[in-house]
């Protein structure tokens, strides 16, 4: 459901949905989600806004089933209520919403994904598995010989798409993947996937499973032992995860994204900073999936000023001379996807141990 207030268009606002998991697996990070947007927002406003006019979030829970939730955000583009979309949610809501928006409003998707999205006005902040999971298992190949991957994930298209292009990268590092398991979202029970783990003697596991579905895969995988002879590597783990997890769940647990509570850059401590100032201490970690929707909105706010219109020819136009600073640096776009440098992080409890650049790592071949 949206927000109570706005419900139609105001002269002098530009209304943004903010599509954001409100419930189901990924509901753990939505809190997050929805707090690093606000904050970009308020900052936009603060240097002028977009156009001349206020930016105002629009929320809509993108926990929700796909289909309703394009409904929903397709009925407030179509109600002139709202000029743009953006906000982490999984790989199944944003192949509901886009062909509903394309080439109507500008879609700036903020989660990690499978790759392969070329709709209309549709742009793109977080990791694909070519520079995000590849270089992870080279190194993890190459500096901790690992050879079988079993792979488990949720079963839609995120996971399956990604798991294609793990196998490619498992045997250019003298791998394989020697198991797959696919498990609707909200699985509670493990116990089926361990065993097939520990019957295929794999060396690591590539979760690729979300939110509270992780939390529990974790709890169960330690608590089987396989945490003392396994690795684990996921490119959708938040500090979150982690502290739902517990730290007894998070030995041998290895993650890549682009953000890192961790990374002690200039912009990464001026983020957190800036977030602990509005929000307080207590509010939840802003993470690599709540600090996306920050990237998102910084994004959209960018494109449409550049482009100096709410056309998405005129955006896509002007996209390729767009840039922006955010939390991850100074970021520009190649196509229709942000550039940005990937990092490898070790679990270290409840927080993550950044290991490695992995911009050494991302070349082809063995």
């Amino acid at each position: 459901m949206t927000d109570a207030k706005p419900l139609t268009a105001e002269p002098g606002v530009l209304h943004v949905a903010l599509v954001v998991p409100r419930q189901g697996p990924a509901g753990i990070f939505g809190p997050a989600c929805e707090l690093c947007a606000r904050l970009a927002a308020e900052e936009v406003n603060a240097a002028g806004g977009v156009l001349g006019r206020e930016l105002r979030l629009v929320t809509v829970d993108g926990g929700a089933p796909p289909a309703a939730v394009a409904a929903e955000v397709e009925a407030l583009v179509s109600a002139g209520i709202v000029s743009g979309v953006t906000g982490w949610h999984i790989s199944s809501v944003r192949q509901a919403v886009a062909p509903r928006v394309a080439g109507r409003v500008p879609y700036v998707y903020t989660a990690l994904y499978e790759g392969g999205e070329d709709s209309a006005g549709v742009f793109l902040t977080s990791e694909t598995p070519d520079g995000q999971l590849r270089p992870a298992m080279r190194l993890l190949a190459a500096e901790r010989r690992v050879r079988r991957w079993y792979v488990v994930g949720n079963d839609y298209v995120w996971p399956r798409r990604t798991a294609l292009a793990a196998r490619r990268y498992a045997r250019e590092s003298g791998g394989r993947v020697c198991g797959e398991s696919y498990l609707p979202l909200g699985t509670g029970d493990f116990a089926a996937t361990l065993r097939r783990v520990i019957q295929r003697e794999a060396d690591a596991v590539l979760m690729l499973l979300v939110g509270s579905d992780a939390v529990r895969f974790n709890r169960a995988f330690a608590a089987a032992g396989l945490d003392a002879r396994c690795l684990r590597l996921t490119t959708l783990m938040d500090e979150n995860m982690l502290a739902a997890s517990g730290p007894d769940a998070t030995r041998g647990l290895w993650a890549t994204a682009g953000f890192f509570e961790a990374l002690a850059t200039a912009d990464t401590l001026d983020f957190h900073g800036r977030y602990a100032a509005r929000f307080g201490l207590t509010a939840p970690a802003p993470s690599a999936l709540g600090e996306s929707c920050y990237e998102g909105v910084l994004l959209l706010a960018a494109l449409v000023g550049r482009a100096g219109s709410l056309s998405v020819p005129a955006i896509e136009a002007a996209a390729g001379g767009v840039r922006y600073e955010g939390a991850r640096g100074l970021l520009g776009l190649s196509g229709r996807h942000v550039r940005q440098r990937i990092y490898l992080a070790e679990a270290d409890g409840a927080d993550f141990a950044v290991t490695a650049d992995l911009d050494a790592w991302s070349g082809a071949g063995p």
